[in-house]
């Protein structure tokens, strides 16, 4: 048995290996393997003569970093769609078939282009790692994920040229590195490998001191406010129960500002500028429309009891098509509500809408526990405290760079992200989001507060430095001074955010000029020769 399988796997070895480095790269494993990760899928694709095993090859890659990097999935399903813990692993398997298409796809299109236009051994190298790149940069995922967010995960100096090419520059650095070193492997026996290696180190070393410049340089904060952060620890199961009517609303009310009314006077000599409670932590509607409601009322009462503002995740209504927003919500220091309050827009696919039920509504139909909220009109506008000019994002958002950019373009001195995080186990997910969610404060130059339902609740400041991280699981509230610029200044990232999809394009078009024009000439030359 120990031989068939050895047999059955050996054709996979080189694209099982990358997938093993890939997965053991990303978040909380550091970026061991991140420089080389795609190098042996590449001597494998290399060496095929056929498309099939090119693109079984990107598939089984794909498939074991995924298992080894997002195995997360396996507690959600389980978690959220209530599945057994074997149908939960089966649909892990699935997801890991598809969850990563773009790299059979960039091997796919690779394989063809090279076969259709008779692509030199370089030129053939240097498509195939752009290519690759940006079938990365343009994946379709629920989960955005990308490269660079692992250096920033290990605190390597390197992560503060986000503000120069954002995160996603760094991915496509970090996997344009894999090609000088695919050479260097393949000539290693000569001084071209061991100078092309010693190039790509030496470069790496520059990078993270050139880091360290971008971080010293960075001009000294001018204010500061202090945040109280309350985690309160609602599971899942109470959650649910508030949401589906079934009770425990009071229950999560009272924990909340209990918790909050116990931290507060803990620090009864600091101001508190204001507290923050996580995405969703009010067990019910907020709006003009619910003012009167009783737990409304109560949380007034309490805010204005402490005589400190809050900022809270609720739900609201939009009046135009009568759904349920997912929102965030503003009171001052008296208890009253102050507009204008947010309502998350960019929802998660299968867990807020359903993918194309606006073209096919009998989707809903088939698929009505699903949740079905209604859309904000984005990042348009600032929330509005005691002068603050406060950057609003819910959950999810946080993972897409350029929601960030429009709050920061609206002069955002900070940005507040309230999640909730319990549906992914306490592994992988919570710390690979946070990261993600804090990366937006160093491409933009400005702190992040974030405070979850269940862990990891901290705060990012401009120069990218952690603070207090919150336990995992546990009932927690922290108190944060944050200094922060009045003004902010603009970052050549959010000033050149499309500098790297542009250039990463450019290369694709130039070797591909490069690659027509060389298959004309040798036609010609044949031509000329032939009688």
């Amino acid at each position: 048995m120990h031989n068939i399988g050895y047999r059955l796997l050996k054709p996979w070895l080189l694209p099982i290996m990358s997938g093993i480095f890939i997965g053991t790269s990303y978040i909380p494993f550091p970026p061991w393997a991140s420089l080389f990760c795609f190098v042996p899928l590449w001597l494998f694709w290399g060496r095929q003569t056929r498309l099939k095993p090119v693109v079984i090859g990107g598939l089984v890659t794909a498939f074991v970093f995924t298992l080894i990097g997002f195995n997360w999935i396996t507690y959600t399903l389980h978690e959220f769609a209530r599945l057994d813990w074997p149908i939960a692993f089966v649909g892990m398997l699935f997801y890991a078939l598809i969850a990563n298409l773009y790299v059979p796809l960039a091997g796919c299109l690779w394989f063809w282009g090279r076969h259709a236009f008779n692509w030199s051994e370089r030129l053939s190298l240097g498509l195939m790692a752009i290519i690759t790149i940006i079938c990365e940069a343009y994946s379709l995922t629920l989960f955005d994920w990308n490269f660079g967010y692992t250096w920033y995960g290990s605190d390597i100096p390197l992560y503060h040229w986000a503000e120069v090419v954002g995160f996603s520059g760094l991915s496509a650095a970090t996997l344009l590195c894999n090609l000088p070193l695919y050479l260097a492997w393949q000539q290693r026996k000569q001084h071209a490998g061991k100078r092309m290696l010693a190039a790509v180190v030496s470069g790496f070393i520059l990078l993270n001191i050139g880091g360290l410049w971008l971080k010293a340089r960075l001009p000294q904060p001018d204010a500061s406010f202090t945040t109280l952060l309350v985690q309160a620890n609602i599971g899942n199961a109470q959650k649910m129960a508030a949401e589906l009517g079934n009770g425990y609303r009071n229950e999560i009310l009272r924990r909340n500002t209990e918790l909050t009314d116990q931290a507060i006077k803990t620090h009864s000599q600091t101001t508190i500028d204001f507290a923050l409670w996580p995405e969703t932590a009010f067990p019910g509607l907020l709006g003009e429309a619910f003012k009167a409601d009783e737990k409304a009322v109560a949380l007034g009462q309490s805010v204005r009891a402490w005589h400190t503002p809050l900022i809270t995740g609720a739900y609201s209504a939009d009046r135009t098509s009568n759904l349920i927003t997912n929102s965030l919500f503003v009171f001052n220091g008296q208890g009253e509500m102050v507009p204008p309050h947010y309502s998350k827009s960019i929802l998660l696919a299968f867990g807020e809408y359903i993918p194309g039920e606006q073209v096919f509504p009998v989707i809903r139909k088939w698929l009505p526990a699903t949740g079905h909220f209604a859309r904000g009109s984005g990042p348009t506008q600032l929330l509005d405290l005691n002068g603050y000019k406060i950057g609003a994002q819910i959950c999810y958002e946080s993972l897409f760079p350029g929601f960030s950019r429009a709050l920061a373009q609206l002069g955002a001195q900070f940005i507040v992200n309230v999640t909730n995080d319990a549906w992914y186990g306490d592994w992988q997910e919570p710390y690979q989001h946070m990261m993600m969610t804090l990366a937006r404060g160093v491409e933009f130059r400005r702190p992040v507060v974030r405070v979850t339902n269940t862990g990891i609740s901290t705060v990012v400041l401009a120069s990218g430095e952690i603070l207090e991280q919150s336990p995992i699981n546990q009932t927690w509230a922290g108190l944060y001074q944050v200094p922060y610029l009045k003004n902010p200044p603009v970052t050549f990232y959010q000033r050149y955010f499309w500098l790297v999809p542009g250039l990463l394009w450019g290369a694709l078009l130039l070797l591909l000029i490069i690659g027509v024009k060389r298959e004309r000439h040798r036609l010609q030359s044949g031509n000329e020769v032939s009688p």
